[in-house]
């Protein structure tokens, strides 16, 4: 008898791989969005510096810059180019989050931006790393499901610095709650030290100038400079409401009369499995489904779930009790299911788009602009809410999320099927 294709998909050692990847990839930024935010805010910062605080984030939206380096060069020969980037930007993270730690925002605010955007870059760095690495990884018919398990993982890794840091927070002083995080990333670095370089068939770009001009070129070649540009546009605004939606996520839970505790708690048990088996499910649908139809209905989810905000904010800062304890519940949990299955989808849509020849700088691309939102946009979101209050501020980015469903129509047709592109050879 033999098994389904997406049973054989899911048990293989590339799927396992995918974990790791997705829990080293997740951890540093989530660090930024969660748990330095409550930080600050501890802290006695103001939401407005919170929110510019996002600012800090640039590099995400900047990475294609120096991404062709990672096409073209490895740091550390014995490893190959993709597993050198991820070791040394591991190390580097574990031990700048660990030192973030011991400094105090009030008294050393220059040096803990400059530590921070320290972390962005080598985040954002160890991502074009990771990204390629996992492109070059899985086959084509594997991308829904790889991409799936690798968005999983990610998010299960926001639960470290997003549910129990937090929680060690209310009893442990920050310097330890930062040092436990940080050793969250030896699991990514182990990984590394194990896993082979993937084998491509196209092998990679001769020069530096290959490696800065050939991606672009190959890229709006192949799609005609109209439709490159629709594909960049719908990269850019898909994801923008969602994102700005929960830029000061756990603020808004704060403000709205949650302990530090009680949010770690829920996050951990009401985002945890509904993200992963929603995801899983997602990503097994997508085998079959493709990432055309995944992207209209997960996107649909993940516009929905926006109105959880509207709905908690509406009901307005009170005592929390269980009923309210169950509402933060809700809204945790559609987050977690609606941007959890918009971004599966959006990620394998953007490893389909690229060229294996220039896996790291075109994902870099894709990825800089899905960053733009997060890192310039979202640096309003405090000057939002103060001028606009909560309520109106999640009318507003359930508004914004409507320019990138209607993107689809052009980007990812319901019945289109994408056009072949030259595959790496399988490891």
């Amino acid at each position: 008898m033999f098994a389904p294709a997406w049973l054989l998909a899911l048990l293989n050692r590339r799927m396992l791989v995918c974990i790791f990847t997705g829990f080293a990839s997740g951890l540093p930024l989530y660090l930024l969005l969660n748990l330095v935010p409550a930080w600050l805010k501890t802290e006695g910062l103001s939401l407005k510096a919170i929110g510019a605080f996002a600012l800090i984030q640039f590099p995400y939206t900047w990475k294609f810059l120096w991404a062709p380096l990672l096409d073209r060069f490895g740091i550390l020969p014995l490893m190959g180019r993709r597993r050198s980037w991820m070791l040394v930007t591991q190390l580097g993270l574990l031990a700048a989050i660990a030192w973030l730690g011991r400094l105090s925002p009030a008294e050393h605010l220059p040096t803990v931006v400059a530590l921070t955007a320290a972390i962005a870059l080598l985040s954002a760095t160890l991502d074009i790393a990771l990204d390629a690495f996992r492109r070059e990884l899985l086959p084509d018919a594997e991308l829904g499901l790889g991409n799936a398990i690798h968005v999983n993982a990610y998010r299960i890794a926001g639960l470290v610095p997003g549910s129990l840091s937090l929680i060690l927070a209310d009893h442990l002083p920050w310097q330890q709650v930062f040092l436990i995080t940080a050793l969250f990333m030896v699991p990514g670095v182990v990984m590394t030290m194990m896993v082979k370089e993937p084998l491509v068939a196209t092998g990679t770009p001769r020069t530096l100038r290959a490696a800065v001009i050939e991606p672009f070129r190959e890229f709006f070649g192949r799609h005609g400079v109209k439709s490159a540009l629709l594909v960049l546009a719908f990269i850019f605004f898909y994801k923008l409401g969602d994102s700005l939606c929960t830029a000061l996520a756990t603020p808004f839970y704060l403000d709205m009369g949650y302990s530090k505790t009680e949010i770690g708690i829920i996050a951990k048990n009401a985002g945890l499995w509904p993200m992963v088996i929603g995801g899983i499910v997602g990503g097994i649908w997508m085998v079959k489904l493709g990432i055309n139809r995944a992207l209209w209905l997960f996107g649909v989810v993940q516009l929905v779930t926006i109105l959880g905000f509207v709905w908690l904010s509406w009901l307005g800062p009170a005592p929390s009790d269980a009923g309210r304890l169950a509402v933060l519940a809700t809204v945790i949990a559609g987050e977690a299911i609606g941007a959890g299955l918009g971004t599966t989808a959006f990620v394998a849509y953007m490893a389909r788009t690229t060229h294996p020849a220039y896996t790291a700088t075109q994902l870099a691309l894709f990825t800089s602009l899905m960053a733009v939102p997060r890192t310039f946009i979202n640096a309003s979101a405090g000057w939002l809410v103060e001028s606009l209050g909560w309520n109106h501020f999640f009318w507003l980015c359930f508004v914004m999320a409507f320019p990138g469903m209607l993107l689809l129509l052009k980007a990812a047709p319901w019945n289109a099927s994408p056009e072949p592109i030259a595959q790496p050879a399988s490891p």
